[in-house]
């Protein structure tokens, strides 16, 4: 097979899949990030330009009969392009069950899309404080470490609830092929050795992670166990992300695409109702932004804010009902296309995992790539321009924000920022 790009991924949810194309981008791999798979054509061009191709996708919303239709046609363009390695991206913190956002039904499609490879799947990010010890995985909150689930956040989270550490027990409920796992105390031995093989019947091996150093050493190792045709499929977080990055550009500098403005307005549209982003919408709140909540003026309220001298505007969904959420996206999406047009704001924040990748599909933006350097405003958190047929929107400096990242101040940090 030719290879066309070094990489490709598809993102599970969208500020997911911002951190993928980052971590590509941050060792010097010219990476960009489609909104929608274009035709295979236009796909091709884009390999000509691009090392790294992702496309983000909202699989981790979606049941797993679901599933398939949204990743296979994806998952098969990807390889068609011959990457080395072919990436599903996936959360931190293991975001997945068996009926919604399925990563043991991601590794089945996957499989059955690059061939029967044993799958590696790193979900630790040190960078995030997220780590795999002999498989048990362990996340960060609030500077405190917690086993995953115990963590507060993933332990009692809405849609999955985490009540497993061990991420071979868990994926075990998604999916029925055999997994296995490599540890710690073997990585000594990793220059020499190679992944497990499917003899057994394995079909996925859970790597652990402590370090930034581990991915250094995992990254080549993950390369090195394919066959020369082989498209290596792979199942991983931005740690996963970085470790390929790392294998491929051993040493490699910063692919941006050029610097960001310096400083500026900033609306922030949120469908976000995680405790984080409630404590960030109160730091702002207190420094004298505009705080509204999304109700049919919401639009002419942030334009007369802007008009009026305002740093910064957050229209969020606090305190809908379930009955009114289903029509968040599109209203969200409605408030960036109107005051971006009118106001003339040209940084917008979109908070919420799953909310991102709806808003930003409703608003026709086609791609994303790193603006200025890989130096997130915030742990996790990457400024990226947006492109666009829209006149108003593209060009636009957008921070997807999941849920749980970022500092409390990371909006009014945004509204300093220079990249």
């Amino acid at each position: 097979m030719v290879v066309v790009v070094e990489a490709a991924f598809y993102g599970d949810d969208f500020t997911g899949s911002t951190d993928a194309m980052v971590q590509f981008a941050r060792v010097g791999l010219r990476a960009v990030l489609l909104v929608t798979l274009p035709s295979a054509p236009e796909l091709r061009e884009l390999a000509a330009r691009y090392d790294v191709i992702g496309v983000a996708g909202i699989a981790r919303s979606l049941p797993p009969d679901e599933q398939e239709a949204e990743l296979r046609p994806v998952l098969e363009a990807l390889r068609n392009l011959g990457p080395l390695v072919l990436q599903y991206k996936v959360c931190s913190t293991a975001d997945s069950s068996p009926t919604r956002g399925s990563i043991g039904r991601a590794l089945e499609i996957g499989r059955d899309v690059c061939g029967p490879a044993v799958v590696p799947i790193l979900i630790a990010q040190p960078e995030l404080g997220r780590y795999t010890i002999f498989s048990h995985h362990f996340a960060a909150e609030a500077g405190t470490i917690y086993r995953l689930d115990r963590q507060p956040t993933m332990s009692t989270h809405p849609s999955t609830p985490m009540h497993e550490s061990d991420l071979r027990h868990h994926l075990s409920h998604q999916t029925t092929l055999p997994l296995t796992a490599l540890h710690l105390t073997t990585y000594p031995n990793l220059p020499t050795s190679h992944l497990p093989d499917t003899s057994g019947g394995v079909g996925a091996v859970v790597l652990d992670a402590l370090t930034d150093e581990d991915l250094r050493m995992l990254g080549p190792v993950i390369l090195r166990d394919r066959s020369a045709d082989e498209v290596r499929f792979v199942i991983g977080s931005g740690g996963m992300s970085r470790a390929l990055g790392l294998a491929l550009r051993p040493g490699g500098g910063v692919a941006g695409s050029g610097t960001s403005a310096v400083g500026g307005p900033v609306l922030v549209v949120s469908g976000s109702q995680s405790r984080r982003t409630a404590e960030q919408i109160a730091n702002v709140r207190a420094a004298g932004w505009t705080v509204l909540p999304l109700v049919d003026e919401a639009s002419a309220r942030a334009m007369a804010a802007f008009s009026a001298g305002a740093e910064g505007v957050v229209v969020h969904t606090n305190g809908l009902g379930v009955d009114e959420l289903g029509r968040v996206p599109g209203a969200l999406a409605d408030v960036v296309r109107r005051v971006t047009a009118a106001a003339g704001v040209r940084r917008v924040v979109v908070a919420g995992g799953d909310t991102s990748g709806q808003v930003l599909r409703q608003l026709e933006v086609t791609s994303l790539e790193l603006a200025g350097s890989a130096r997130p405003i915030s742990p996790g958190v990457h400024l990226c321009r947006a492109a666009s047929a829209v006149p108003a929107l593209d060009g636009l400096e957008v921070l997807l924000k999941p849920g749980q990242l970022g500092e409390v101040d990371l909006f009014t940090e945004f509204q300093r920022w220079s990249g």
